[in-house]
């Protein structure tokens, strides 16, 4: 992870008011996730529109646009199940940045999960989060890009355990997630294995399985 934040463009400031509303009024939506909006959420903004129209990159169907969304917190964080109500209600990739107050200086903080759309509701990642940065942070420029989707990709990238390759696009950085996800709960199996195990050459076994996952998991990152 790596704490940035990006200066987004100024032909794509969108900056339009969304009412809490929106999302939490929905049937789907539980009493208690109401709840996290009214307690947690002060305000959200629509506040930029990357898309082809805006800064000029092809899209396709995978990335048609990218939103920035800015959430007031009230206090001092946001949930990831209201980030996640708002994402399902939009049928475009969402990075977040959130604003709170601390201390008396306002901080904010990037967040973002990769967004696989679909003909229902999007399927989410987890959610991955810059450290909280002070707002007056010097922004970073975008990323070079050659369309949206590797635009979508290079912006993810500070965010993500795994390191995004050039002209790489999410749905491949997606899947390179999913297999270290799972060499990584092999590796904590098979240490906790080694720990345990009586036998020598049992052990030496195991030590070697351990490093051939090692080192695919690096392969991997």
């Amino acid at each position: 992870m790596v704490d940035l934040l990006y200066r987004w463009p100024a032909a794509a400031k969108f900056g339009s008011r969304v009412p809490k509303e929106k999302f939490y009024g929905q049937g789907a939506i539980t009493a208690a996730l109401r709840e996290k909006f009214v307690s947690e959420v002060q305000r959200i903004t629509w506040a930029y529109k990357l898309a082809e129209s805006t800064i000029n990159l092809p899209y396709n169907v995978a990335v048609p646009e990218i939103q920035v969304f800015h959430v007031d917190a009230k206090a001092d964080e946001v949930s990831d199940q209201v980030l996640s109500a708002i994402d399902k209600a939009i049928q475009y990739p969402v990075i977040f940045e959130i604003m709170r107050t601390a201390a008396g200086k306002p901080q904010v903080r990037m967040v973002a999960t990769y967004k696989l759309l679909g003909s229902g509701v999007p399927k989410l990642s987890s959610y991955y989060s810059t450290s909280w940065l002070s707002s007056d942070l010097e922004r970073s420029s975008l990323p070079t890009a050659i369309s949206l989707p590797t635009l979508y990709a290079a912006i993810m990238n500070p965010l993500m355990p795994v390191t995004v390759r050039f002209g790489e696009e999410m749905s491949v950085v997606a899947e390179r997630l999913v297999v270290a996800g799972r060499l990584e709960r092999d590796i904590t199996a098979l240490e906790r294995k080694i720990s345990i195990e009586p036998q020598l050459n049992r052990k030496i076994e195991l030590r070697r399985s351990l490093k051939i996952r090692q080192q695919e998991l690096e392969q991997q990152r």
